[in-house]
């Protein structure tokens, strides 16, 4: 195993339990330049879960921690917080982390959590979001990065990129168009809040509206 963090860097926390796209693309904004910052250790849930290997091909810790392992989520996230703090990490960046999260973790890294949302938060909060806006008839959806807190999908926003909705659209194919926005928001939210040496500060809300590519 390599160590792909620096001395300097800001030093990131990754929980995961699937794809991992989000992770990939943060690997990717850290090894381009765009992003000043080191992932410490990346954790699933699940040991199936695909993004590990996204990881370890960049050299990154990985830690397998199943959820089963536990009596409840509050003796699970006080083990998931003692491997962050070993390492070092300051921030902890939810990438598809299936698990709603204890106050036991969020007051552990308080203001210093973030989670990416298919939605422009606050609207269409929780499960389904991309069919939720459908349900709605909504002509505009998106991605928002916001700080977690007690509160599901209700934490200050840090950044949000509006996504069109298109007649006839299904929840997968807006989902798929979302989703390359976050690829590109999630290294960017990340950049706006470790800028200050480090420090969370969100920042107003931002937004764009992406174009549909000829293949979603």
């Amino acid at each position: 195993m390599s160590d792909s963090t620096n001395q300097s860097a800001s030093r990131l926390g990754v929980l995961i339990s699937g794809r991992g796209s989000n992770l990939k693309a943060i690997i990717d904004a850290i090894a381009d330049g765009r992003l000043d910052a080191a992932i410490a250790l990346v954790i699933s849930n699940k040991a199936s879960a695909p993004g590990l290997a996204h990881a370890r091909a960049a050299g990154i810790e990985t830690l397998i921690l199943s959820h089963r392992d536990f009596e409840s989520r509050e003796e699970y996230d006080r083990a998931m917080v003692q491997h962050l703090i070993q390492r070092g990490v300051e921030v902890v960046c939810l990438a598809g982390f299936m698990r709603l999260l204890s106050p036991v973790f969020v007051d552990a890294f308080p203001g210093r959590i973030l989670n990416i949302h298919p939605s422009l938060l606050p609207k269409y909060p929780g499960l389904d979001p991309q069919q939720q806006a459908l349900d709605d008839g909504a002509t505009v959806s998106g991605a928002t990065v916001h700080i977690v807190n007690a509160e599901l999908d209700a934490g200050p926003i840090v950044l949000q990129r509006e996504v069109p909705v298109f007649p006839g659209d299904s929840a997968a194919e807006l989902a798929a168009r979302i989703l390359e926005v976050e690829h590109l928001l999630y290294p960017e939210a990340l950049t706006t809040i470790l800028r200050d040496s480090g420090s969370l500060r969100p920042s107003r809300a931002s937004a764009s509206v992406s174009r549909r590519r000829a293949d979603s």
